[in-house]
């Protein structure tokens, strides 16, 4: 009775949180492996005692049942770099405070909504909307999701900043899912759209599944943002697991993104595309080994001169210390003219000691490599991480 009281008072609040997100601007984020609240949720024609509880009518409100998980996690940071050219040198900041709440109803279907909860609020930043999205989960081998949510693109992409393991996110992820390369405002790799998957053939004593695949299509403006032409982004994946944990896969890209501040002003563009493709292996279990190389053609809307075609790769290697502490290398380059001319290259280190499930400590170093002319070099950057997560 306390825990259906205590649900009833906390819904208000987050449909309002949720509803004060929309329209802003700025995965799947998740936050696995921890104890959320639950609550659980029952209709009166479930209870034996109600009037209405009939054979039927109770088969469908059991199935009607639905239970709510609430959850979230606080990333702060302090980190200092040596780069020459700018205001500061680092800093404190808050990386994220995410907010979410997932479930399921009638069994197959799974929802879930997330919110970003820090920043100063404004036009692509501040509090907004993450991933707000229905799943219809009834089979492994076909799944249908739609809403805003993760693109399929890359492996890296759909990973949570916590389970990462390093301090930051690859450049290619960065330059053609995050931050895009292309002008489009900051996404963290999300889009509004409808998507399938699903995983096919169980193989090998432990019945693994051989194939999985995915496809999407979106808006193109990212999330938070309506469409602003006729054309859908198409993005798709499909990779072979020959062993349990390893996965090898292609990923391929097929859109357009539209400049929503275009004035007609010189240098800018109306509109540009964004044809990609993307090749990549990922093994994740005691240790882990990712890898993946992307390339790209498309300009930016925000310079007429920018390059069209942009390339990366970058290899990354976790290894177990001991059951709570790991230490992660990265080898992570990329060409935004796809020449040797233009190649920034970073070199990092980093070291994760989980405390317990819910509270994690990180260490990170890199050493940039840029050969850009106009840039610094050579420079280090440290960092160091805590999260928290309820």
């Amino acid at each position: 009775m306390k825990k259906s009281l205590l649900a009833l008072l906390l819904l208000p609040a987050a449909a309002l949180s949720a509803r004060a997100g929309d329209g802003l601007g700025v995965g799947t984020a998740g936050c696995e492996g921890f104890e959320p609240t639950t609550f659980k949720f029952q209709t009166l024609a479930a209870r034996p005692d109600s009037v209405h509880a009939q054979s039927g009518l109770h088969a469908l409100a059991a199935k009607a049942e639905s239970k709510l998980t609430f959850g979230g996690y606080i990333m702060s940071r302090y980190s200092i770099n040596d780069r020459r050219g700018q205001t500061s040198n680092g800093g404190f900041d808050i990386r994220f405070l995410r907010l979410y709440a997932n479930g399921y109803v009638f069994r197959d279907f799974y929802y879930r909504f997330q919110l970003e909860a820090c920043g100063q609020p404004g036009v692509d930043k501040g509090p907004r909307i993450m991933d707000a999205f229905v799943e219809w989960q009834h089979w492994d081998e076909l799944r249908v999701k739609m809403g805003q949510f993760k693109r399929s693109w890359g492996f890296e992409n759909p990973y949570s900043p916590i389970d990462l393991g390093l301090g930051a996110y690859s450049q290619i992820t960065q330059q053609f899912a995050f931050n895009d390369r292309c002008g489009e405002h900051s996404t963290s790799g999300r889009d509004i759209g409808v998507q399938l998957q699903g995983d096919l053939f169980a193989v090998g004593s432990d019945r693994h599944k051989l194939l999985h695949y995915q496809v999407g299509v979106f808006n193109g403006q990212g999330i938070n943002h309506s469409d602003k032409n006729r054309h859908k982004d198409v993005i798709g994946g499909l990779w072979f697991m020959p062993v349990k944990d390893l996965a090898v896969g292609a990923f391929g890209w097929n859109g357009k993104f539209e400049n929503e501040s275009y004035t007609g002003a010189p240098g800018m563009q109306k509109s540009v595309r964004r044809v990609r493709w993307g090749v990549g292996l990922k093994y994740e279990k005691d240790w882990t080994v990712r890898a993946e190389y992307a390339s790209s053609v498309g300009g930016s809307v925000k310079d007429v001169n920018a390059p069209e075609h942009s390339d990366g790769w970058y290899v990354a290697v976790g290894a177990p210390i001991d059951k709570k502490f790991k230490v992660y290398g990265r080898w992570d380059g990329y060409r935004d003219a796809r020449t040797w001319e233009s190649l920034r290259t970073d070199w990092g280190l980093s070291a994760n000691y989980r405390l317990n499930k819910n509270l994690i400590f990180q260490l990170n170093y890199t050493f940039t490599d840029d050969r850009n002319p106009s840039a610094d070099s050579h420079y280090n950057t440290f960092d160091a991480q805590i999260t928290a997560r309820f």
